[in-house]
């Protein structure tokens, strides 16, 4: 408190010189760097002020902090563009999903302009980047043996010709009789559903009905990481950087027991996976978006390594 009573009475004079901008933003040996991402806003829809509130803007409001103080900083955010809900927007729309995304990019490009977010680069996960990046993680991960096979049962429309993701079947929930209800959630009693479960489902394409058919995919096969990731949140959490509630929701997961997580959907919206007997999947989205805060950086920059596997500065 005494050293800020001290310069703020010296007045502006006595504040170091503001960090010269330069392209692109990079680490500095012996500084510090600092990292800003914020979730990636989902590109289906217009931004609304609570879009905003809830995403971007806390992010926007530490990286001016950063820069104030002179850090090396960077900030990136982007949209997040694939999934099924980006399909089911774009039907209704009467467009193709990449026409949909190219219109939704540029107007949340536009409202962060407006509000001044302050990135340093707003990118998408529709890139060339994206699909090498994920493609390339997929590939070390098969390598090590952190990936399984397995057959799941999924609603298939035979008059459409295609696997029913979650949001393109509707039914009569089996918990509350609820006739609207969504292949992943009950809309009236909020329970989540898998799509098999429901009652007299529907395709919500041509209303035609679908039937369960045995599909394979892919699963990340966590338990087998489990061990590991506990002595790592041991390491971590002694360092006293994690909220309370975030401990807590890891360490439910962990009491209950990791179970393998399928990555693969029956879509053709997506980063194809590159897999002989796969190649007609892509990568679930839940794998696939993460990768794009990696991505985004790397179209921002090809040196994007030194940002992300950089753990000493």
């Amino acid at each position: 408190i005494a050293a800020a009573v001290d310069i703020w009475a010296q007045g502006p004079a006595a504040l170091p010189p503001p960090r010269q901008p330069q392209t692109p933003v990079l680490p500095v040996e012996g500084e510090r760097n600092v990292l800003i991402t914020s979730a990636l806003p989902y590109v289906n829809n217009v931004p609304h002020l609570g879009n905003i509130i809830g995403c971007v803007l806390s992010a926007d409001t530490f990286a001016r902090y950063c820069r104030l103080r002179n850090w090396n900083t960077l900030f990136v955010c982007g949209t997040d563009e694939y999934g099924t809900a980006t399909e089911t927007r774009a039907l209704e729309e009467g467009l193709s999903p990449q026409e949909l995304c190219d219109r939704y990019h540029a107007v949340h490009a536009e409202v962060y302009r407006w509000f001044c977010i302050s990135f340093d680069h707003f990118g998408r996960t529709t890139t060339p980047q994206q699909t090498r990046i994920a493609q390339d993680i997929f590939q070390r991960l098969l390598a090590r043996g952190f990936l399984l096979q397995d057959t799941l049962e999924q609603l298939k429309c035979e008059r459409c010709g295609r696997y029913l993701a979650d949001r393109f079947v509707e039914g009569t929930c089996p918990f509350c009789g609820y006739a609207e209800a969504r292949g992943d959630q009950c809309d009236k009693c909020g329970k989540l559903i898998n799509a098999v479960e429901l009652k007299n489902p529907q395709c919500k394409l041509c209303r035609g009905v679908p039937v369960v058919t045995p599909t394979q995919h892919l699963f990340l096969d966590l338990p087998k990481l489990e061990g590991r990731l506990e002595a790592w949140l041991e390491r971590t959490w002694a360092a006293g950087d994690w909220t309370a509630n975030a401990r807590h929701i890891t360490r439910t997961w962990l009491r209950d027991g990791l179970r393998p997580r399928c990555i693969t959907r029956d879509l053709t919206w997506g980063t194809p996976v590159p897999l002989d007997g796969f190649r007609d999947k892509v990568f679930y989205v839940w794998f696939d978006a993460p990768i794009g805060y990696l991505s985004i950086t790397a179209n921002y920059t090809d040196q994007w390594e030194r940002w992300w596997k950089n753990p000493q500065q």
